[in-house]
């Protein structure tokens, strides 16, 4: 399984590295996002407690969770649109891959490029809206959790809408609902690890971490009869 999620991943890695498509198109797509996120709440407004500080940077968790799920949506529907050109999906299945191992890998490769986004849309957002950073290690912990669930959850609604020609339209139907609680979590998290205090925080990470085990688990255990009725 862990062979086959490896092959998976480097091949979509690979694909990724000579098409530019993360860098060249998505990320320009998160930023433009932040952007505007930025230009809609006014930098002027602050937000009164034991620190005072702008109403930007006090909701700038929440809008970079929000450019990250967008982005991600781009990243899930590109990853499948690959197999399902020129019937590699079929190719797939006759190859005789472990399919909880191609979930994996499939999930990794999205995974690895979203965690590139999330550094460089993260740096943009510190940067736009003028949030500190007040516990890295609690920062990270989040971002790995959080990225984790995101594409598990992720990969395998887009393996469920990839044989449908409404697929672009209906996997951010079946992702967004799912994602809400993890978007939830993440954001409240992240913001103490920003502001602090960090104990709710860690409280937080590990939702985060119960949501992450559970999309992994059902991946591994439905992406199987997925593939056989796609």
């Amino acid at each position: 399984m862990l062979h086959d999620a490896w092959l998976m991943a480097r091949k979509d890695l690979r694909i990724e590295r000579e098409s530019r498509v993360v860098l060249g198109q998505i990320l320009p797509f998160g930023a433009l996002v932040l952007i505007l996120f930025g230009l809609a709440v006014s930098p002027d407004l602050t937000v009164l407690g034991t620190e005072r500080r702008s109403l930007l940077a006090q909701a700038a968790p929440g809008l970079f969770w929000m450019a990250v799920l967008f982005s991600s949506l781009l990243a899930l529907g590109r990853s499948f649109a690959i197999e399902s050109s020129d019937g590699n999906l079929d190719a797939l299945k006759m190859a005789g891959l472990d399919p909880a191992g191609i979930f994996i890998g499939k999930a990794l490769a999205v995974s690895a490029q979203l965690l590139l986004l999330e550094l460089l849309l993260g740096l943009g957002a510190l940067v736009l809206y003028g949030a500190p950073v007040g516990n890295a290690v609690l920062l990270a912990t989040v971002v790995l959790l959080t990225t984790t669930a995101m594409t598990c959850a992720g990969t395998l609604y887009a393996a469920l809408a990839s044989g449908l020609k409404v697929r672009d339209t209906l996997v951010p139907l079946l992702v967004l609902p799912v994602l809400a609680p993890v978007l939830l979590a993440a954001t409240l998290a992240t913001e103490a690890a920003l502001f602090g205090p960090t104990g709710n925080g860690w409280s937080w990470t590990l939702l985060l971490a119960v949501f992450a085990l559970l999309y992994l688990g059902i991946g591994m255990l439905g992406f199987g009869p997925i593939m056989e009725e796609s």
